[in-house]
């Protein structure tokens, strides 16, 4: 089984997979320094249904959220989720939000972190449910990087 799917193929497979009777978790993100946080939230959403796809964005799309960033390439990023035992698919896409891959692949359940409201997360008006999942504190890729920069700046004395 190939995990990274183009999306019109994708949306081919959520046809078989819904016809299965299989419940598709849709969720989407940059992911791009992966660590713990992303790995217990990405646990806990496959534990909603049975196939769980991520919306990947694209460099592109990563560089108009968030300047200066992705550190990763989309490739080398899709790469290491499809190597995630919990990770059953893994898209990208270029677009700013995940609305129009979301309406494509309609999932059954629709999950973002919980520093989204529920009312706020992209395409819960397609999805039959939404979760916001509680957000694990002290995981951040943001403050990963920052860390980094800072420790190049300020290297400890011996």
């Amino acid at each position: 089984m190939k995990k990274i799917q183009d999306r019109k193929s994708l949306k081919k497979i959520c046809g078989r997979l819904r016809a299965e009777g299989r419940s598709i978790v849709f969720t989407n993100g940059c992911f791009d320094i992966l660590h713990a946080g992303h790995i217990r939230y990405l646990k806990q959403a496959k534990r909603l249904g049975d196939i769980l796809i991520i919306g990947l964005n694209s460099d592109r799309s990563v560089s108009t959220i968030k300047p200066g960033r992705p550190v990763n390439s989309q490739k080398s990023r899709a790469e290491v989720l499809s190597a995630l035992y919990m990770v059953d698919y893994v898209t990208v896409f270029n677009e700013k939000t995940p609305y129009n891959l979301i309406k494509s692949l309609k999932p059954d359940v629709l999950v973002k972190g919980g520093d989204w409201k529920k009312e706020d997360i992209i395409g819960s008006d397609i999805a039959k449910e939404t979760y916001s999942l509680p957000y694990i504190k002290g995981f951040s890729t943001t403050e990963i990087i920052e860390k980094i920069i800072k420790s190049q700046i300020c290297p400890k004395e011996k």
